[in-house]
């Protein structure tokens, strides 16, 4: 394994000399091999970085070398460099899985260019790829909040302390602030971990509804009771329940809430046969339940039985120093969805995102990151004008908003692909004539998208 970023196979050593010199003066790190079997040696799918290599070769030329490494790595980029470059050699390269051919002789500028592009490249797949893996184990314990501020830190070490403590938790916090994500988090680092995570929004539930909900009920107990339910909390026996919301339950439902709190067993609706429970029960809230027990709005004995362990999530503006951090990791994650691109992010930007008060803290940022992924590009990437276009888009048409982002997707694909329509036909699944009467519709000439 290396710890260079380019890895040069080239068999004449004055050709070999100059090119490493020219990729060192320009800031890289290079390995250079006389030969591909040399070099396929040290080529491990984690490598970092880019590839360069002859074509004209003894043994084994650069076409069956670019094909070993794709074997190793499908996304490695290699560029190759030909002497006797023509159509069909360059065509057969690109064919073949090839991120560029260069022909001999090329300049240092022309060089450096490539081998920055392919380095970006590699470096987008490597962060996707890890991305992807880390979405893919989400399920797996472990903190997922994100953040350095000291307050996040504290957060972050409060939950792993008492994951495994048999204990209730309220969760305070903002509206998106990511209470339900503490909650899932305690969750997945305790013990109950291999049971239910079992969640119920206290005040999306009407009110007749809700005893039903939460504790079950038997066949016969009310009207429309055709059969037997199993409520929140007997299916969340073994786990965890949370209880986002809780202000908003009604008070007559808080008192038996009270009640199961304290034995730890319910009895469905319509039986007198007791249940057994064994769960952790983590409630959240956006507003202080001891002011509200004081205007009667919420049982005072149902808050301190509650608030055993408090964790307070602060609201986003009060953690600045951690937006870029999370916007980065909310592209990522778009960007890895949607099999894109991770659209640049510069200082302007930057400047934006730290002079917005957040309103709707992470879930307004996790929405703009999201949209900055998909209309980024059609905005010249003006973070400001994208989050400004908000109240332009809330004046149109269901229709108008689909036309707006259809426009928008066919616009990125032309820009990707050059005004290659072909190209943007097969990345867009869409047959000729169609893209064709979209272009129309929407004044699009695939002139204006060539370089």
């Amino acid at each position: 394994m290396t710890t260079a970023n380019i890895i040069l196979v080239d068999d004449e050593k004055a050709v070999r000399d100059a090119t490493a010199q020219s990729l060192m003066l320009a800031g890289y790190e290079v390995d250079t091999f006389d030969s591909a079997t040399a070099a396929l040696r040290i080529i491990a799918p984690e490598f970092a970085g880019v590839i360069i290599s002859d074509i004209r070769m003894p043994v084994m030329d650069g076409l069956e070398f670019l094909q070993q490494v794709l074997k190793i790595d499908r996304d490695l980029p290699v560029i190759l460099i030909s002497g006797h470059a023509d159509v069909a050699t360059a065509v057969s390269a690109i064919r073949k899985g090839g991120y560029d051919l260069l022909e001999k002789p090329f300049s240092n500028t022309q060089l450096v260019e490539v081998v920055k592009r392919a380095s970006d490249k590699r470096r987008l797949t490597l962060e996707n790829r890890a991305l992807k893996e880390a979405l893919a184990n989400q399920t797996r314990p472990g903190p997922r909040i994100i953040g350095q501020t000291p307050a996040i830190v504290t957060l972050r070490n409060m939950i792993t302390r008492i994951a495994n403590v048999n204990a209730d938790v309220l969760v305070m916090g903002e509206t998106g602030t990511g209470k339900e994500l503490v909650a899932r988090s305690l969750h997945e680092q305790s013990k109950r971990r291999d049971h239910n995570y079992v969640a119920i929004n206290c005040a999306a539930i009407p009110e007749s509804l809700l005893d039903s909900e939460l504790f079950g009920h038997e066949a016969g107990a009310f009207t429309g009771a055709k059969g037997k339910r199993i409520g929140k909390f007997e299916h969340a026996n073994g786990g965890t329940l949370f209880l986002d919301e809780i202000e908003g339950m009604p008070l007559s439902t808080q008192a038996p809430l009270l009640r199961v709190l304290q034995e730890r067993s319910i009895e469905r609706l319509g039986s007198n046969k007791p249940i057994a429970l064994d769960i952790r029960v983590i409630a959240a809230t956006k507003m202080d339940l001891k002011e509200a027990s004081e205007r009667e709005e919420f049982r005072l004995d149902l808050y301190y039985r509650l608030n055993v362990v408090t964790l307070e999530i602060p609201p986003l503006r009060a953690r600045r120093e951690d937006i870029p951090l999370l916007f980065q990791h909310f592209v990522l994650v778009a960007a890895a969805r949607c099999e894109s691109e991770v659209p640049p992010l510069n200082d302007q930007a930057l400047h934006v995102l730290m002079g917005h008060d957040w309103p709707g803290n992470i879930r307004e940022l996790r929405n703009i990151a999201e949209r900055y992924v998909l209309l980024g590009e059609a905005y010249g990437f003006d973070l400001a004008a994208l989050m400004n276009a908000d109240e332009k888009i809330e004046g149109l048409s269901l229709a108008e908003q689909v036309a707006c982002f259809e426009k928008t997707l066919i616009v990125q694909s032309l820009n990707r692909h050059q005004g290659n329509t072909r190209a943007v036909m097969d990345a867009l699944d869409l047959p000729r004539k169609t893209l064709a009467d979209k272009m129309k519709k929407y004044g699009l000439e695939r002139e204006q998208f060539r370089e």
